[in-house]
């Protein structure tokens, strides 16, 4: 979890003109990692990095609001818990597959959030290093 908010931080930080991104398609490193993962391409294929960053950008305050109601969640159930004990254990060991299974999921989603952030992070980074003047030359 920490290490998407890190990479979501560092694309905010580092993505200070967006627009640069519109007509650059990751195609290349996309297609790399679906073949490493396993993964079909995406129905669209034509997602521009400009697109995939207002995704992102998107995605992250949803990811957050989660969170808190989650946490929010938690700290009200104590309510709650009377009614879980009358339950017994049986339901525990089925709420306790289904809690891994949806952990397992959003560690999932998560991870491919976060590789995504970085790599259009870093795509960034070269496009500005590609329009940025040489350093031995002066900027007049």
């Amino acid at each position: 979890m920490e290490q998407y908010f890190s990479a979501t931080h560092r694309m905010e930080q580092e993505v200070m003109f967006p627009s640069l991104l519109r007509g650059v398609f990751p195609q290349q490193h996309q297609q790399r990692q679906q073949q490493q993962d396993g993964a079909a391409p995406d129905a669209d294929g034509h997602t521009d990095l400009y697109e995939r960053y207002q995704q992102l950008k998107a995605i992250k305050p949803m990811v957050e609001k989660g969170l808190a109601s989650v946490h929010d969640h938690s700290s009200s159930s104590s309510d709650e818990d009377a009614s879980w004990d009358e339950a017994g254990s049986s339901g525990d060991a089925r709420l306790e597959q289904r809690l891994c299974h949806h952990l397992a999921g959003l560690q999932q989603v998560l991870t491919h959030l976060t590789r995504d952030t970085n790599a259009l992070t870093r795509r960034y980074s070269q496009i500005l290093e590609q329009i940025s003047p040489s350093e031995g030359q002066p900027s007049w």
